[in-house]
């Protein structure tokens, strides 16, 4: 089972990321064409080789051109960056991180929203007894 990558992305290389999850796979050309503000093409190229080396890419070759596809599925990309986050900036307290979520006035919760949370509150504190 791969495991998420541990390197930090800058913005740009999480732009492309972004990129790439969404269409799920994607050549050079079409990362460029989808990015707002696209740096040239050599550089989107210079980047997918830099997430390529970090462990974040890789690709396959479809005639001449190079896809790029994620080494690891979204979700798990997401948790082990949600996981640093909470490691860098709350010292390892999940609570404290939804604490400071929740505070932000532009979370904009819905009922349904905070329906849901509650629901997993609720099945946290099952699964800790």
């Amino acid at each position: 089972m791969a495991r998420p990558p541990n390197d930090p992305l800058s913005r740009r290389e999480r732009q492309i990321m972004d990129v790439i999850y969404r269409q799920g796979r994607a050549t050079a050309a079409e990362v460029q064409e989808a990015l707002a503000d696209p740096p040239s093409y050599s550089s989107v190229r210079a980047l997918l080789r830099i997430l390529e080396e970090k462990g974040h890419l890789r690709h396959e070759q479809d005639g001449p051109r190079y896809v790029f596809l994620p080494t690891v599925p979204r979700d798990k990309a997401r948790r082990s960056a949600l996981s640093q986050l909470v490691q860098t900036f709350f010292d390892g307290s999940t609570a404290q991180a939804v604490a400071a979520l929740l505070g932000e006035p532009s979370s904009n919760l819905s009922d349904e929203d905070l329906d849901r949370l509650s629901l997993l509150i609720e099945q946290a504190r099952k699964e800790e007894r």
